[in-house]
């Protein structure tokens, strides 16, 4: 088989890896895995991997890091695969190549990695791995397809170096903790505040319903009593 060119390439590598971070954001229904937090070119240490993209998980048997390698010519994708992390270790749990459509044939990809291709348009389009076809799997068999693209080795040491340097990146986390639980806290006691204030205004919806049923009752009943009255005055 003939293999593809690099006259494919339509996005730039920084396009590219934009396209990847908010792939993994997706969740299962728009056919992504749902991470929680997608980057883009971190490294994983002093000399480690510096993957393209990098997403965390957490979801039961889904927790972990997804990785995306982007690749926008021939020569970059037949590269990787001699990296030092690409013949052991390496980061991320389930992995991808995104390239344009048609830079890489499935027969091509290293064992345990899917391929999302990129359309003109900038359409996703998973032809290979734990999220193909995502949309129309149930929960076990999805379960199952993810189990079976899991990289069980994957270098959880280089992951956690990575998510430490972003935390670092944004300053007193404790403060942001604090203050994150202090917005809970505040947010419980309003919405307390709301929950009580509603069953007050229900218990006044009860009230006013009941009085004015008596009241109708009453003139009903008044009502009744003149017209007997009347046609007892009328008869004599």
């Amino acid at each position: 088989m003939k293999a593809p060119t690099s006259a494919v390439q339509a996005f730039s590598h920084a396009q590219l890896c934009d396209v990847a971070v908010k792939w993994l954001k997706r969740p299962h229904s728009a056919g992504g895995p749902g991470c929680l937090v997608a980057v883009s070119e971190v490294a994983t240490g002093w000399t480690g991997e510096i993957p393209d993209a990098i997403g965390f998980s957490l979801s039961h048997w889904e927790t972990g890091a997804t990785v995306v390698e982007v690749k926008v010519s021939r020569s970059d994708f037949l590269a990787d695969r001699r990296k030092p992390h690409r013949m052991v270790g390496g980061v991320g749990a389930w992995r991808y190549y995104m390239a344009p459509k048609g830079l890489i044939r499935l027969d091509e990809l290293p064992a345990g990695w899917g391929l999302i291709e990129v359309t003109p348009g900038g359409i996703c389009r998973v032809q290979a791995g734990a999220m193909a076809d995502v949309r129309k799997l149930g929960y076990d068999a999805l379960q199952l397809q993810v189990e079976r693209w899991k990289h069980h080795y994957a270098d959880r040491d280089r992951e956690q170096w990575l998510l430490v340097k972003l935390l670092a990146r944004l300053g007193d986390v404790e403060k942001l903790n604090r203050d994150r639980r202090d917005e809970y806290a505040i947010r419980a006691r309003l919405n307390g505040v709301i929950e009580e204030q509603a069953k007050t205004i229900s218990a006044q919806r009860r009230m006013i319903y009941k009085v004015g049923h008596l009241e109708r009752a009453a003139l009903k009943k008044a009502s009744n009593g003149e017209q007997t009255s009347l046609a007892h005055r009328v008869g004599n």
